[in-house]
This record gives C-alpha cells, structure tokens and sequence, in this order.
C-alpha cells in the first residue's frame, strides 16, 4: 500500500477511534459514581458503629445506673423498715455515687432528648442525683461526724445542708415534672415517686433548718418539760422550762426555770378564748402549771412564752418544744445512760425515777432548796448535752422521736409561719385538732388531774370508740375507763406531794373532756363508778364538748360514755388521747369505711 494510502488508513482509524471516545469517557465517570457510593457506605457503616458504640455504651451506663440506683433505693427501704443505719448509709452513699456518675455521662444527657426513652432516662438522672445529694452531700459526711470525736455536729453539718438545700429544690421540681410524664415505664415510675416522696418530705426541711438552727441570727427556743404523773389534755403539768439557743448551729442552754420561778394567781396578759375559761375553771392563765389544759398546743405556747417573758426575762421566743418523760425515756434509748447526782438514768427507768422515785427522795413541801427541780435540770441539762453533741445512734432516734411525736409526747408550735407550715396547720406535733373530717375524723378523748396531785403514776385508762352509719346518720360513741391502781394502805404511804393536795389519800378529782368531730352534735351520756357529766353544751375549738368528773378513790373505777351524731361526710375514724404515763388502752372501730 503506498504511503498516502497508509497515511489515510491510519487517518481513517484515528477518526474511527475518535468516533469511539463517547463510550470511553462512560466507563471513565461511572468510576467516579461507584467511588462515591462506596464513601457514603463507609460513611453509613461508620455511622451505624458509632450509634451502636454509643447505644452499647449508654446501655453500659444505664446497667450501672440501674445497679447503683436499685442498691440506693433498697438502703432508703432498709433505713425505713428499721435497718441498721450504720450499715445503709455505705451502701446508699456508694449506690447513689454510682448512679448517679452514669446518669452524668454526656451521652445519657444527649438521649434525653430521644422520644419516650427520654423520659426514662432523664427520672433515672434526676432520682440518682437526689439520692447522691441526700447520701453524699449530707447523709455520709454528717453519719462521719458521730465517729470523729470532734463534737458540735449541728454547727459543723450546718454548711453541708446550706449547701444541699438549693440543690434539692431544683431536683424536686425537675422530679415533679418528670413524674408527670405517661412514657415513664413501671419500675422507673415507682423510683422517681419513691424518691420524690422523699424529696417532698426532706426538702422544706432543708430549706428551714440553716433558720432554725441560727444560720442568720441567733434563735431562742423555749423547751417544756410536761410531768405526766398530773395529767393535764396534752400531757401533764408545765413545771420546768429550758431556754436554748440556736447560733450557727451551736446550741446552748441559756436558762432554766421551774414552776417556783413564776408568780402564782397573777394572769398573764394573753387573748383566753372565752370557752377555754368555762371549761377549765377559773385559775387557767393564772397559773403556768396549768397552761397544757386546753388541747391546743399554740395556745398552750402562747400561755407558757407570756409567762417566760413576765417572769424570767424579756428574750425574744422563736419557738415552744413540749417533750415529756415518756419521751425522754425513748430518747435515752438512743443517748445511751445519763448519770445525774450519782443516779444512772435509762431507758428503763426513767419515768420511775422522774415521776416516782424523785418525789420519795425529796418532797418539794418540805425541801426549801428545791432539789427535786435541780435534780430535773440536771437531767434536762444531760441529755441536752448528747444531743447537742451528737452523741447518740442516729436510727433509734428516728424511732425515739416519730413514736413520740405520734403519741403526742413530742409537741411544737413556732413564731416563723413557714416554719409552723412545716410543723402542720393540724396534727400530733402540732397539738391542733383537725377542724374538718375530709382526711380523718378524730375523736379527742383528754384526761385532766385537778388534785393537785402526782397521782397519775397509778392511774391506768382505756378508750372505746365506735364510728357508725345508719339512714345518712354517722354515729360516734365513745367510753373511757380510769382505774386507780394502788391500794388505800399504799396511797396513804405516798410522800404528801403526791397525794391531792386537799383531800390526802382519800380520793382524787378527775374530769375526762370528749371533744366530737366537727359537724357532731351530743346525743346522749352515760356514767358508772359515781362519774357525772358537766357544763353540758360547750363549744370549744370548733366542736361540741362534753366534760365528766369523778371523785377517784385508791383501787377504784369508773367510766364515762358520750354518743354524738352528725350529718355529712366523714373521714375514717381517728382517736387522739393525752399521752399517760401508762399507756391508754385504745380500741377503735369503723363499720362506715
């Protein structure tokens, strides 16, 4: 072939191979596309690792979380079902720490936000950190303490709650909500109510006790030692008192008065409601003694403060604390033994001693220097002392003073309205009757010594009380039995201080007050053993009142029935009675509810 015939031929191939370059450059951009696609699966794939990475490692905190929650919660339980503190507070610190590190982490915080897991996580979250706050931020340092040696743990634990205390109002709030939530899953639902309700009860607590502890300014608390052995509706005689401060939680006796330091006859200048007067005769206000009569624990205060400020001195009062003998054996429970004047004092004996044996050592008609009232200071003064210190075991003190407060032997009234809020608008602490039936319908069935005696060490009682319903009526009929337990040979050897100032050993007046429900009207009484009902048709605290008397003589009995009815609603049936050196026998039945 010549040349030019070669030259073309290759001309021809080169124009044909251009030609061709279209499918060329399709092979050559599909590389491109396939590139890219292998990029966003490497993507997705790296994608799906890391959600998995982080699924399996919130899953990892979530276990933790879980673990270290369900440990905190069984402690809480185990504390309330009366476990060993010592022993719950490690496994609760430990348990709420790790719970609430998990729930911390910010990979839990992100998954939050996810639907319906959110919830969840997020009331794990906060019920972890609740517990850590009470374990943690207060309970295990303040739990140290007892064991330093270093005394004053009030003062010393008062930063620690300051501190916790704006904590556990955010906490409660974000509690409150999370509750509300319909995705929370059964066991989360019951463990965010279980440690809300915790949170509801402590907080407000912790809001008021840098207040009441004197974190601001100094506070003075007037104490009130009730002397069950001469009954009186909410306890007994008001012969002692003990002025205490509060400084930075530094607490401190500042004065000491019993009934010889106050002028006797001389009304103090306070509002006596005017059924208060009829009821209880003509001394009440006259005589600081006398001023737990009324079952009205503020007012009693009111009384008991005025008489303070006439008497003793003109100190400002923040507050009025009752606490009787049978709570303060109780109490010794937890201190441990006192020893005053080379006298051991326990929780065996330290009602025998305080209102028995002390009257048979000394009789104050014949002691000018008054050494029974001394010796009662020292007590005060003793296991004041304990306490102040933090020396006693933290669960039977729990124990001591719930059990006090529920049968009325613990009472508190304070000036600061939130601080009262706290204590309760009604209740045992508060020693106010319910004014409505909505929660309880309490039936109060008070006993009252007016001898002038301590005889009560040998009265014995018990209480009946039946609520019924019948044709849109309720019916409430109530019986209260006293006995004198003590022979006349045996009365006639009591000290003269302990037998009726008028009468001797011969017989001792005593009166049983029956206040109805709200709403209720007297129907009917009835009296065995020479009692009699009197001053009928008294309205005082808001209900009807019927009052019965009894001349009581060494070994004998009598008994006292009233029967009120009303129309309306009425809650289940609740008895309130005067906490007796012998504990009152109560039988209550409900046959409405």
């Amino acid at each position: 072939m010549p040349p030019e015939t070669r030259r073309g031929a290759r001309e021809a191939a080169a124009r044909a191979a251009g030609d061709a370059s279209p499918s060329t450059d399709a092979s050559t951009e599909a590389k491109p596309k396939a590139s890219r696609r292998r990029i966003v699966g490497r993507v997705v794939l790296g994608l799906v690792i890391v959600v998995l990475g982080l699924s399996a490692w919130l899953a990892v905190k979530v276990v933790i979380a879980k673990n270290g929650l369900e440990s905190a919660q069984a402690a809480v339980a185990s504390i309330q079902n009366g476990g060993q503190v010592s022993e719950a507070i490690p496994r609760l610190s430990s348990g709420a720490a790790d719970a609430a590190g998990a729930a911390a982490d910010p990979v839990w915080r992100m998954a939050e936000f996810l639907p319906f897991a959110g919830d969840n996580l997020r009331g794990v979250r906060l019920a972890s950190e609740t517990l850590d706050v009470f374990a943690n931020g207060v309970g295990r340092p303040v739990f140290a303490m007892q064991d330093d040696g270093k005394g004053k743990i009030l003062a010393r634990a008062l930063p620690l709650i300051e501190a916790a205390a704006p904590k556990l109002d955010k906490l409660r709030g974000e509690l409150t909500g999370v509750a509300a939530s319909g995705s929370l899953v059964g066991p989360v639902k019951a463990g965010v109510e279980q440690v809300a309700e915790v949170a509801d009860a402590a907080g407000p607590l912790f809001d008021l006790l840098p207040r009441l502890l004197g974190s601001d300014e100094k506070q003075n608390y007037l104490l009130v030692f009730q002397n069950n052995a001469e009954a009186l509706p909410l306890g007994g005689s008001s012969a002692s008192q003990t002025l205490i401060t509060a400084d930075a939680g530094d607490l401190a006796i500042a004065n000491q008065a019993s009934s010889a330091s106050f002028v006797e006859g001389s009304f103090v200048d306070i509002d006596l409601p005017e059924s208060a007067k009829t009821l209880y005769g003509s001394r009440y206000g006259s005589y600081i003694n006398l001023a737990p009569s009324q079952p009205d624990w503020p007012g009693a205060a009111a009384m008991v403060k005025a008489f303070w400020n006439r008497d003793i001195d003109d100190t400002r009062i923040d507050g009025v604390i009752s606490v009787d003998p049978v709570a303060l054996q109780r109490i010794l429970l937890a201190t441990g033994p006192i020893e005053v004047d080379g006298i051991t004092i326990d929780h065996n004996n330290a009602v025998k001693t305080l209102l028995s044996d002390v009257y048979k050592w000394w009789n104050p008609y014949d002691d000018p220097d008054l050494k029974s009232d001394a010796f009662f200071a020292g007590v005060a003064g003793s296991v004041f002392g304990k306490i102040a210190s933090g020396d006693f075991n933290i669960k039977d003190m729990a124990w001591a003073l719930t059990e006090s407060i529920n049968r009325g032997s613990i009472l508190a009234w304070s000036s600061d309205a939130e601080t009262q809020k706290i204590i309760g608008e009604s209740g045992r602490l508060s020693g106010i009757l319910p004014k409505e039936n909505t929660a309880q319908t309490v039936n109060g069935v008070f006993f009252r010594n007016v001898s002038a005696s301590k005889i009560d060490y040998y009265t014995k009682t018990a209480v009946e009380s039946t609520l019924s319903c019948a044709d849109g009526v309720t019916t409430l009929t109530t019986t209260a039995k006293v006995s004198l337990d003590i022979t006349q040979g045996a009365a006639e050897d009591l000290p003269t201080y302990v037998q009726s100032r008028a009468q001797g050993a011969k017989y001792f007046g005593t009166q049983v007050y029956m206040y109805a429900p709200p709403g209720m009207e007297l129907a009917s009484t009835e009296t065995t053993g020479g009692a009699s009902a009197f001053r009928q048709g008294n309205v005082d605290l808001g209900r009807v009142v019927e009052p019965f008397q009894a001349r009581l003589t060494p070994g004998g009995t009598f008994t006292v029935t009233a029967t009120f009815t009303g129309k309306g609603d009425f809650g289940p049936l609740e008895l309130w009675t005067t906490p007796m050196i012998h504990e009152t026998k109560t039988t209550v039945t409900d046959t409405c509810h």
